[in-house]
């Protein structure tokens, strides 16, 4: 019988550590917190300058250098899209198999070897197959990363350390659109080359020593860590606070590296897979509006403003979400809660959308609205900390359900685009706007569903 789990002592909003966590354990969290956030946050955020910087790159030179007046824009995102489905597929088996402090850091490589290449890009067929490699060498960063922190952390440290991860995100939105200014007023015609190509050049120069400080940084995972600044007594106190608060069966097994057809049939006759798949589809397609480019495609729509400043307003949005990231993210461990968390954000998003949907209505509207936007993607780290804490009794369970819901999610995201924000209907995307209001209902409903499922569960 399995000993029963230890009471949460109640914390005030400030305190970073639970009041039961002893002074071995806190020195532990701080080991880890100093390892992992850093180099989560600079890779997030160079993935994130690129995934931002095809939609700058569009609005300030590509499109008319290369000729591109069609739904070039949606298709190079559904292509990016659709390899890094394809490539997350063999993770499923591989995350407790391989220790991730060389595969992580392995797929950043060679990510930045095709990012850098798109600077030499002469037509769509070329660039298409750039965004494909991007994809496949993307494609296990974002489940790997969810996985190591659900192999170190417990459900209620997950979502703050989460926020520091996808600050990443927004920083990297927010630095292109900085950087796409300055190097297209500084470098722009250097070398024969535009300023748009330029981008693709520093955020590979700056890719490579991030995942050269990768092999050393990430900790792996309590079966398979990186023993550069863990010590045998850092690992074995992960897994015994991990034991206690559940995270590990009565053995002490922490996580089974061995995924066979029996434990994937016991998987999908379960509810967890098929209720967190159908809970990510909504988050993800709730978010096209952010990933889409929408808000540079009507600021340029305006026609009033040079490259510089286009790249420099559509900073904003990314800037505030930073706001947003921290506030819910902290929120949701210390006192609001992840259902209210969520909930909240959702509904700060939804006031911005519908006001799009209406969309006569005046200009000043208009930017309100856009910079609601990343209230629908940054609540991520709480939504991925709840499914981490769902999954967390079995490791090899939890490692092929945040890539099967991640697959599916994201395989769904690469077609809808493709029907719903075609890019020649910018800057009002009518069918597009009103899709993510109505899945943002749905996510809503799909939450207090989870919610009860959790709790009946645990």
């Amino acid at each position: 019988m399995a000993p029963p789990l230890p009471t949460k002592v109640p914390r005030k909003w400030y305190q970073w550590y639970a009041l039961e966590d002893t002074p071995e354990e806190r020195r532990l969290l701080l080991k880890l917190d100093l390892l992992i956030l850093p180099i989560a946050l600079l890779s997030f955020w160079i993935k994130n300058m690129d995934y931002a910087n095809i939609n700058n790159a569009f609005v300030s030179g590509m499109k008319e250098e290369l000729h591109f007046y069609g739904n070039e824009l949606v298709q190079f995102q559904t292509v990016f899209t659709v390899a890094s489905v394809v490539g997350q597929l063999p993770f499923a088996f591989l995350f407790p198999k391989v220790p991730l402090y060389i595969l992580i850091p392995s797929m950043e490589v060679f990510w930045g070897v095709f990012n850098l290449l798109q600077f030499r890009s002469k037509s769509f067929g070329e660039e298409v197959a750039y965004r494909f490699m991007v994809g496949i060498f993307e494609s296990a960063f974002f489940p790997g990363v969810q996985y190591v922190l659900g192999s170190w952390y417990r459900g209620d440290e997950i979502a703050r350390r989460g926020a520091f991860f996808y600050v990443g995100q927004t920083i990297g939105a927010l630095s292109t659109g900085l950087l796409t200014a300055s190097v297209a007023s500084t470098f722009g015609g250097r070398h024969g080359l535009s300023g748009w190509r330029w981008m693709f050049i520093f955020t590979s120069v700056i890719t490579f020593p991030i995942a050269l400080m990768g092999y050393v940084l990430w900790p792996g995972t309590p079966l398979k860590p990186n023993k550069i600044f863990l010590t045998d007594q850092d690992v074995a106190l992960a897994r015994s606070r991990l034991q206690r608060h559940g995270h590990m069966d009565n053995h002490g097994v922490l996580e089974n590296p061995d995924l066979n057809w029996t434990q994937i049939k016991k998987t999908f006759q379960g509810w967890r897979i098929w209720v967190l798949t159908i809970w990510d589809i909504t988050f993800w397609l709730s978010g096209l509006h952010v990933s889409g480019g929408t808000y540079l495609l009507w600021i340029k729509s305006l026609k009033r403003y040079n490259v510089k400043d286009l790249n420099n307003l559509g900073s904003t949005a990314p800037g505030i979400g930073i706001l947003y990231l921290l506030v819910f993210c902290f929120a949701s461990d210390l006192f609001l809660g992840r259902t209210l968390a969520l909930s909240i954000s959702y509904s700060w998003n939804m006031i911005g959308v519908l006001i799009l949907v209406i969309w006569n209505v005046p200009e000043s509207a208009k930017w309100f609205a856009y910079n609601t936007i990343y209230g629908a993607t940054v609540i991520s780290p709480v939504f991925h900390g709840w499914a981490n804490d769902i999954l967390k009794h079995n490791a090899v369970e939890r490692a092929f359900v945040l890539v099967f819901m991640n697959s599916v999610s994201q395989g769904m995201s690469a077609w809808i685009p493709l029907l719903v924000f075609q890019t020649v209907e910018a800057p009002r995307f009518t069918k597009g706007f009103s899709f993510t209001l109505a899945l943002s209902f749905l996510f809503l409903g799909m939450t207090q569903a989870v919610r009860h499922l959790h709790k009946r569960q645990e």
